[in-house]
C-alpha cells in the first residue's frame, strides 16, 4: 500500500534538528570530533610550516575548508546511520513526517554544528595561527562553512548504502580522498594530465579549493569565486535532494 507524503512543514523540520541536536548533546565524543579535531588539525599544519609560514598561508586556507568537510562527513554519516540501522528513521517515516521535513532537519541540525565548527576554526587560523589572505574574512567563513555543508550532505547520502558504522567510514577513502587528490591542493589543477583534469573538474571539492584560494590572492569579490561557491551550493543543494531518494517506508 502506498501512502502519499505530507507537505513540507517548517515546524516537523525544526522539531527534527532539535531532536538530533538533543540527542549529540549527550554525545560529548562527537562534539568534540566536530568542533575540536579540525581546530587541531590546522594548528598543527601551522606548526609544521613553523619555518616556512608562506607555505601555511598558501595551504592552509584551503585545507580549513577540507578539514570541516571531511569531518562532518564522518559524524553526519556515522551518526544518520546509526538511526536507520536502530529504526529510528523507520519510525519516524511511519509518522506524519515527509522525507523533506526529516532530511532538511537532519541538514539544519548538522548544518548549525558546521557553523560553529567553521566559525572556531577561521577564528583560530587568523587570529591565533597569523593565517594571511587578502580576501573578507566573512566570505572565507562562508567557504569553510559551504564546505563543512557538502560533507553534511554527502554523508546523508553514503549512509544509506552502508550496513554498519564500519563501512559508513570506508566510504571515505572511496567519496573523499579522489576529491582531495585531485582538488588541486597538492598540484595546481590545469597542469594535471588532461583525464585526471577533466575528473577533477566535476568533484565539489575542487571548487571549495579554487574559492578558498581566490580569497587568498584577490581582496575583492571576484567572479571566479561566485562561480566557485556558486557550484559548492549546487552540489550541496543536489546531494540533499538525492537523499530523499535514499529514505524508504517499508509499506512503499
Amino acid at each position: 500500500m502506498t501512502t502519499a507524503a505530507p507537505p513540507f512543514s517548517a515546524a516537523r523540520t525544526l522539531a527534527t534538528a532539535a531532536r538530533v541536536l538533543r540527542q549529540l548533546r549527550h554525545d560529548p565524543r562527537t562534539i568534540a570530533l566536530m568542533l575540536i579535531v579540525p581546530c587541531v588539525m590546522i594548528a598543527l599544519l601551522r606548526y609544521v610550516f613553523d619555518a616556512r609560514p608562506r607555505t601555511f598561508d598558501s595551504v592552509g586556507a584551503s585545507l580549513l575548508g577540507v578539514f570541516p568537510m571531511i569531518t562532518m562527513f564522518l559524524v553526519t554519516s556515522i551518526a544518520t546511520l546509526r538511526e536507520r540501522t536502530s529504526g529510528t528513521l523507520e519510525r519516524l517515516l511511519a509518522m506524519p513526517l515527509g522525507k523533506a521535513d526529516l532530511l532538511g532537519g537532519y541538514a539544519l541540525a548538522f548544518g548549525a554544528l558546521a557553523i560553529v565548527q567553521s566559525a572556531l576554526a577561521t577564528a583560530l587560523s587568523v587570529w591565533l595561527l597569523d593565517l594571511d589572505i587578502s580576501g573578507s574574512l566573512w566570505l572565507l567563513l562562508l567557504v569553510a562553512v559551504l564546505d563543512a555543508l557538502l560533507g553534511t550532505a554527502l554523508g546523508l547520502f553514503v549512509s544509506a548504502f552502508a550496513s554498519s558504522e564500519f563501512q559508513a567510514v570506508q566510504f571515505m577513502p572511496a567519496i573523499l580522498m579522489p576529491q582531495l587528490l585531485l582538488c588541486g591542493l597538492f598540484t595546481p589543477r590545469d597542469t594535471m594530465q588532461p583525464v585526471l583534469r577533466a575528473f577533477s573538474n566535476v568533484l565539489p571539492m575542487s571548487y571549495a579549493v579554487d574559492g578558498m584560494t581566490e580569497l587568498l590572492t584577490h581582496p575583492t569579490l571576484t567572479t571566479a569565486f561566485l562561480h566557485d561557491i556558486t557550484i559548492v551550493t549546487a552540489c550541496t543543494l543536489g546531494i540533499l535532494a538525492l537523499s530523499t531518494t535514499t529514505l524508504r517506508r517499508r509499506t512503499e
